[in-house]
């Protein structure tokens, strides 16, 4: 267990939580925390869905720009590739996750609840990419997920003015998925992700591979990845277990084990 962030797990679930008031700025130990409890959600088996959550305050209001202005050019080039090694290995936990969003979700932080599956936010919540206004670009990811997610009209219409966005317009772009009343933010997320407790792991984690590995190239090539995980499901005892469940009792009624 990090200092500034900490894996939580409860019924299945594994909360990453980010803790350096006042507003989770990402420095270097955070980065690091944040990639072993990314990595260790992965790998545990009583791990079946992940939540991303800052506290009932703020998700992340960005990186540390003080720790940041110091850096020479070769200590950002470290430090810039550990920053997006890291949030791309949120990105690639095999599970489905969910970015719970309060207050604030800015630069590196916004760019934190984009490598989630699925983002939840406050309605008083505000998110965007300000680095343009620091001299910089964002450089977790943002300027790609961003406008894969949006399109490149919408993203560059952020990323170039540095403007936030409130949560009603941040649902209308697509950059989140759901508003809620501020203090049903984590609950909402929480009741999103238990779902999956229970569930099918592998064929979760190969649904999650074939999306995103089928976005990354063309349409044949997907097809293809979609194949290879579709049929690799065959050596799993839930395929076993939830095609048995069906052929005896009907849909919605099978249980898994995860493997």
């Amino acid at each position: 267990m990090g200092e500034f962030v900490r894996l939580e797990v409860d019924g299945g679930v594994g909360t990453i939580r980010l803790d350096r008031p006042p507003v989770n700025a990402i420095n270097g130990q955070v980065t690091a925390e944040l990639a072993e409890a990314a990595s260790e959600a992965a790998e545990r088996a009583d791990v079946r869905a992940v939540i991303l959550y800052g506290g009932e305050k703020t998700f992340c209001g960005g990186a540390d720009v003080k720790e940041m202005s110091t850096r020479t050019y070769v200590e950002m080039r470290t430090f810039g590739t550990r920053l997006q090694a890291t949030v791309a290995a949120v990105a690639a936990i095999p599970k489905p996750t969910v970015a719970a969003i309060t207050g604030y979700a800015l630069g590196g932080g916004l760019e934190l609840a984009l490598a989630a599956d699925r983002r939840v936010a406050g309605d008083n919540v505000k998110v965007g990419q300000p680095e343009i206004l620091l001299g910089i670009i964002p450089g977790a990811g943002g300027t790609q997920r961003l406008a894969r997610l949006i399109g490149p009209s919408k993203a560059k219409d952020l990323v170039f003015t540095g403007r936030f966005a409130k949560a009603e317009e941040a649902l209308s772009l697509g950059i989140v998925d759901q508003v809620v009343a501020p203090d049903d933010v984590y609950s909402t997320a929480l009741a999103w992700a238990a779902q999956f407790a229970g569930g099918p792991a592998v064929a979760l984690a190969n649904a999650k591979a074939a999306i995103d590995g089928g976005l990354d190239v063309d349409l044949a090539s997907g097809l293809a990845l979609e194949t290879h995980l579709f049929t690799a499901l065959w050596a799993t005892e839930d395929q076993k277990n939830g095609m048995r469940s069906f052929v005896e009792n009907g849909p919605g009624k099978a249980t898994f084990e995860g493997k």
